[in-house]
């Protein structure tokens, strides 16, 4: 069974940083592409940054890029979203999530294998 959990929310004023975390086992951590989603209240989930099994690619949200920074390190089974300048607008709910593939679609309608239970990010302004 595959279990996903992720850590690093927390309250935070506008401008800061934080760094999640996420940790994945029951799988081959590395033969599979991984994102985060966000879902703020009142709002659709969105995919905020994805990346391959192999790092080749990554995908990121318009409104995040140059800001958060998407990474893996397959020997500790961890994904990462580094996120700096945070703004009031990235407050929510944070997902990791595992594809069923190396590559991903880093959308809503993705094939998942597996979602977190999320972590709050909340940004003061």
């Amino acid at each position: 069974q595959v279990q996903v959990v992720e850590s690093g929310g927390g309250l935070v004023q506008a401008g800061g940083s934080l760094r999640l975390s996420c940790t994945a086992s029951g799988l081959t951590f590395a033969s599979y592409a991984l994102g985060w989603f966000r879902q703020a209240p009142g709002k659709e989930r969105e995919g905020v940054s994805c990346i391959t099994s192999g790092s080749t690619t990554t995908y990121y949200t318009d409104s995040v890029k140059g800001r958060f920074t998407i990474s893996r390190d397959n020997a500790k089974n961890t994904l990462y979203l580094q996120m700096n300048s945070l703004k009031p607008e990235d407050t929510a709910m944070y997902y990791c999530v595992t594809f069923y593939s190396g590559d991903y679609v880093c959308r809503s309608d993705g094939k998942f294998k597996a979602w977190g239970q999320g972590t709050q990010v909340t940004v003061s302004s």
